[in-house]
């Protein structure tokens, strides 16, 4: 009936503190993912201003293009897979995507009108401008989530409905809506995919073959220059507004579908799995996609990109690698806490009491996937 004490002299060793379940802990791999990507991101925005000067980055800016917001929104689409209607899940897509598209939206038309010194910017929430397109498209997917998962060929039906969308130029700037249908497949796709799939491209074997795809697509890109209107890669018109035949929309979507999924696969073949020194920053990408814009403006409005000396070699690289250091800058817990009241404001005195916390079923389970999307 009662356990024996132990032994004298003998103490029994206290158990060690237990691991918080891993389905809790943040997983490094896309942490690191979602660091790389907004870098590339930013330096792709810091290229805009310099490759009319340079085949050679212009190529390397349309291979970016093709695949750092595919492996994004894949990302986002992943940790979106335990989205429903829940009270406290619909308040942290409100705080964490509508509220500070508000606020962004009308701070870059303000910049845009008093930066650029132009009277005429208005200030419209129907008309996203610049990079904020991503959170209304974003907030769309998350609430059409429920969809798609009830759907019996979710990723076929997102394809139509991309293919569509390009055919259709009569759907107009609101809500950038060419955007959200165009990229809703990859968000789709990260809806389907499972930890296994993630696995399968971080093996050695994908690793060494995406050496020479990378090289490839370089080349490609390279004589894609002069060929090619890269606006096909911002999927933002339809195929008639590109001056094209409208039977090129859907081939385009399929083709472009295919190219980001190779070099997705190839760029998630080379994240780290393990914790590095820019892990951390992976939590604050959506600070640093959204602030990072102002610099890049900046440039713009006020002359920066004039300087001669940027247009060279020596030049595109410093801009790089300034662009590099400045998202990561924006990255950090520092800046994080000056700007938290506007990306992930708490906002309690909006929503009734049973919308201000998680349901307990669940709660642990599900908190680091969400906030890792919310992070994104």
């Amino acid at each position: 009936m009662f356990d024996a004490a132990p032994p004298s002299g003998h103490l029994r060793t206290p158990p060690p503190p237990a691991r918080p379940p891993a389905s809790v802990r943040r997983d490094a791999f896309f942490d690191n993912a979602k660091y790389l990507a907004i870098v590339l991101v930013a330096m792709g925005h810091s290229w805009e201003p310099l490759k009319g000067d340079s085949r050679v980055l212009e190529a390397a800016y349309t291979v970016v293009y093709a695949f750092h917001m595919p492996a994004f929104i894949i990302i986002s689409g992943y940790f979106s897979r335990s989205f429903d209607m829940r009270p406290d899940r619909l308040r942290r897509l409100v705080t964490g995507v509508a509220v500070p598209y508000v606020l962004f939206e009308t701070a870059y038309s303000l910049f845009k009108r008093y930066g650029d010194h132009d009277p005429g910017m208005p200030i419209s929430l129907l008309d996203p401008w610049y990079l904020t397109w991503f959170l209304v498209a974003l907030f769309v997917w998350r609430l059409t989530t429920p969809l798609w998962k009830a759907v019996r060929w979710p990723l076929p039906l997102a394809l139509v409905i991309a293919m569509l969308a390009t055919v259709s130029p009569q759907i107009g700037d609101d809500l950038d809506l060419q955007r959200v249908l165009q990229f809703l497949p990859y968000f789709v796709l990260g809806l389907c995919l499972r930890p296994e799939h993630f696995r399968r491209v971080r093996t050695r074997a994908v690793r060494v073959l995406s050496v020479p795809v990378f090289a490839l697509a370089l080349l490609v890109g390279w004589w894609a220059v002069p060929r090619m209107d890269t606006a096909w890669f911002y999927h933002r018109d339809s195929a008639q507004e590109l001056g094209a035949p409208w039977w090129s929309g859907p081939l385009m979507v399929l083709a472009l579908m295919g190219c980001s999924l190779l070099l997705t696969a190839c760029f998630f073949s080379w994240v780290p799995g393990r914790r590095t020194w820019f892990t951390a920053l992976g939590a604050g990408t959506l600070y640093g996609y959204l602030l990072h814009g102002f610099v890049v403006k900046a440039g713009d409005f006020y002359g920066w990109f004039d300087h001669r000396w940027l247009h060279g070699p020596l030049g595109e690289v410093f801009v790089t690698l300034v662009a590099g250091a400045v998202v990561t800058l924006l990255c950090t817990s520092p800046v994080r806490r000056v700007f938290r009241f506007a990306m992930e404001p708490e906002m309690k005195w909006a929503f009734r009491p049973e919308a201000s916390g998680s349901a307990e079923s669940g709660q642990d389970r599900e908190k680091a996937g969400e906030r890792q999307l919310a992070d994104a």
